[in-house]
This record gives C-alpha cells, structure tokens and sequence, in this order.
C-alpha cells in the first residue's frame, strides 16, 4: 500500500513546528498551539494527516496532561460522549457508577505522578472551554477495565442482570525476530479491534517527552494517559503490544488500575523484565492480556500472559509470538477464563490458526512490508476461503451473522479499527506506520449498516463513517 512519510521537526518556542516533508506533496504546518500560558511551551499539534493526528506533549506530568487537554480538547469531548453511551449501554450502570467507582476505587491506587497528569487533562480541557471534572477523566482512562470490575460487583452484590456486552476481544499482534525475519532483527505489528464507535477516535499519535523516564511514541484514544490498545515503542528500544484474553474473568479492586500500570511500563521499562515486574506489581486483573515485548538492542521478544492468578513469562531471540486474545496457559484458560479452545468457529482459535500459517509460509522473509500484508488478511481457516468476517485478522463483526459470542451480536459495527507495525531499525529510530480504519481498503459506511441493522440504532448520533486510510509512517520529535 502507498505510504505517506510525517518527518517533524522538534519545536524552538510554544508550538512552533517545521513544515512536514511528505512523499508525494507538501502541506502546510500547524497553527500555533497556545495563547501564552507555560505549561504548555514546546506542545504541538499537526493537522490530521491519513486520519491521524500527531501530538507531541513535554515536561512535568501536569504539563503534559494540561497540553493534552487543552490541545485535544474537542476530541475529549467527543470521546467521553462516545464512552458514557457505551459503558450505560453495555454494563447496565448510568455514569455516576463510573465516576463513584473512579473516585473511591480507582483514585487511592494511582500514583501522584499519574494523578497529576490526569488532573493536569481536566484542567487543559477546562481551559478550552471543555466542562468535565477529575472524575470524568478517570472514568474514561479506566473505560477497558469497567466491564471486568462490573462483572464482579454485580456478581458480590448479587445483581443478577448480566450486561448486554462482555469485556472486549481487542486486537491481533505479532512479534518476530532471528531466522523468521528478513534482517534477523525485531519485526512487530498489531491491529486493534473495538467498535467503530471507539475506533473511529482511536487515531491520535501521542509523541511524550516527560520530565522523567523514556521518550515514547504511542497511538492512542483521546484523554487516555495511556495507548489502551497498547502499542508503543520507548527510546530505550522496548517496543510493547498486547491483545486481550477472551472469556477472562476477575477483578481486584484493591490493585492498581490496568491503564496506570500499561502507562508506567512504556514510559520506565528499559528491558523485558522491567517491563514485566511494572504490569505485575499491583496487577487487578483489568483489562487482562497477552503482553507481547521486543527489546530491540538485545534482539529479544517476550510473551507475558498477564491473569490475575495466572502469569506466564516467555521469551526467545529467534522465533516468534503470535496472539489473537485466545488463552495460552492451560491453568490460566481453565481457572480465569471461561472460553472453549477446542471449537476452531470462534474468532480467536480461527485467527491462531492463521497467525500459525503465516509465521511458517513466511519463515526468514517477514519485514514491514509483510505485516502490513498481514494486517490486511481475509483468509478464514474454519471456512477455508477469503471471505471478510470476524474469523479473519482484518475483522469485519459489521459483515458477519454470527457476530462475536460473548462480545458483539451478528453484525454489530466493530472489528479492526486501525493498524500499526515497526521493525528494529525503525525502532531505533522512533519510527511507526499505522493505518486508520480496514487495513484491507474496505471502507464502513454507518448510515446504510444503521438502516439495515436498526438494532443498533442507539449508536446513530455518535456513529460515523470509518474509511480506509493509507499506511502513515511518524517519526517522534527529536
């Protein structure tokens, strides 16, 4: 697919940016960011480029959440618009549950560096004519966990009206290196799933320089202190993705917030046993995943199936990890999950068993070009032809009568949202490409889905067309 270069030149004074350099022409560079307060001195904002949109925050943890507000303020708006429906929808709970839950549950494990970055995105937000307040931001940053802690509260306080959608099956991922890659280095990629209605704004570029730890890139959702769907690269070489485990359940509410942990691991991780001791350390069971993990100047990769009761750490330098939110770990299958790995229908055993055939078909040739090939693929293995639909990596729910059990219902709008991958040198770099919308080309347009599926008509006043947008290599500002 075509390829679209974003080279950024680092800022000399407040939001100052150099006219990007792009393969086939020229646009002009963003407006100045600020009127003249401080805290945000050296935060830029690009004009949205492919359907993402660059941000580069520096400083102290509230300058940098104030910088995040105040520049994606509308987008702040927009997201916690998107995420109350949702979560009411889903979960059965009007939002002052949420924002209860954050304040009392949430907020006495989040570390000071992490609450004053949130407070620092209620405060931006608030200076650009945004109204929401510290809980609001909280909620939202937490929006991948609540499904989980849901689950148990209703389960210890004796509801018995089960939610209308379980906890999310996001995202496929690889990671390869040694005799699997073309350059025996680090190739790594994932694609995240979701609902259009999220993944429509899961397209910013967060580019942060804090005053502590590494220099990191990171896609991301707008108001989130982290990536959510978890894919990021720090300037100490540690590149980091995951997927989630489906059918998990269990929650502590006594542990530390699965966003405060995923945020901490890609701004201080400088190896793979960093980066597994930060996610373990305090670990809730929210929002439990497969973690995989390159650190590309050791040419290593990792696997960390992170349960609650369950952890597993794996690492090679020469293989490969593929994940697809299926189990790993048969105790932990067993014990935390509920999900059938024997019946090969189910999305996540279908997507393995791609994921497998790949990895050998392309054994010492994989590089970007193949897993931007990879993200783009349509083969079922349980039907055994190309067909779009929620058993192939580019995941279509929109196309599929069986929908995802435990997740989304017959042709619900959700499946992969957007797309991203690096190697080893571009790693070291800082450097990324990412696509938005069907890495495939096929475009989901909502008003005719909404007419022929009126069931899920109560997305319609937040639900937009989500096109099909050309790989975006972006390079972190130096």
């Amino acid at each position: 697919m075509r390829r679209i270069a974003a080279l950024l030149c680092w800022p000399l004074a407040v939001a100052v940016l150099c006219a990007p350099v792009l393969a086939a022409n020229t646009k002009p560079a963003a407006k100045q960011a600020s009127a003249n307060d401080p805290r945000l001195a050296g935060a830029f904002r690009r004009p949205a480029e492919n359907g993402w949109t660059f941000v580069h925050l520096a400083g102290s943890p509230s300058a940098i959440g104030f910088q995040h507000g105040y520049l994606l303020a509308p987008e702040i708006d927009d997201a916690l618009k998107v995420e109350k429906l949702e979560l009411v929808h889903d979960n059965n709970k009007d939002w002052q549950f949420f924002r209860d839950a954050a304040q009392n549950m949430m907020w006495p494990h989040i570390e000071a560096e992490y609450r004053e970055e949130l407070q620092g995105i209620t405060d931006g937000a608030n200076a650009a004519g945004v109204k929401l307040d510290i809980w609001d931001v909280v909620a939202l940053n937490g929006f991948l966990e609540w499904s989980y802690y849901v689950k148990e509260y209703d389960k210890a306080h004796g509801i018995k009206s089960a939610p209308s959608v379980g906890p999310g099956d996001h995202c496929s991922a690889f990671v390869a290196t040694g005799s699997y890659t073309k350059d025996g280095r680090v190739v790594i990629a994932h694609n995240n799933w979701t609902t259009y209605l999220d993944g429509e704004r899961w397209t910013i570029i967060f580019d942060i320089v804090p005053a502590k730890g590494e220099h990191f890139i990171m896609d991301g959702f707008p108001g989130l202190i982290h990536s959510a769907d978890d894919f990021g690269i720090n300037a100490a070489g540690i590149v980091i993705t995951e997927t989630t485990i489906s059918g998990f359940f269990g929650y502590d509410p006594n542990g530390i917030p699965e966003f405060v942990r995923a945020r901490k691991a890609m701004q201080y991780s400088q190896s793979i046993d960093d980066f597994a001791r930060i996610m373990e350390t305090g670990n809730n069971g929210g929002y439990a995943n497969d973690w995989l993990v390159a650190d590309t100047r050791r040419n290593e990769i990792a696997s960390l199936e992170l349960g609650l009761k369950n952890v597993t750490l794996e690492r090679k330098q020469d293989g490969y990890f593929v994940s697809s939110n299926f189990p790993i770990n048969p105790k932990l299958a067993r014990e935390e999950t509920d999900f059938d790995l024997n019946n090969p229908s189910l999305s996540e055993n279908a997507r393995h068993v791609r994921w497998e055939q790949l990895m050998a078909e392309n054994k010492g040739g994989i590089d970007l070009t193949a897993a931007e090939k990879f993200e783009s693929d349509h083969y079922d293995t349980y039907d055994k032809k190309i067909e779009p639909d929620e058993r192939t990596l580019c995941g279509h729910i929109e196309l599929s009568p069986r929908g995802m059990p435990q997740w989304q219902k017959p042709y619900a709008p959700a499946g992969t949202v957007q797309n991203k991958a690096t190697t080893a040198a571009m790693a070291e770099k800082m450097q990324l490409v990412a696509a938005a919308g069907h890495a495939c080309g096929i475009n989901f347009k909502a008003q005719p889905h909404l007419e022929a599926h009126p069931e899920f008509d109560w997305q319609k006043d937040l639900l937009h067309d989500m096109d099909s947008q050309p790989w975006t290599e972006f390079e972190a500002a130096k």
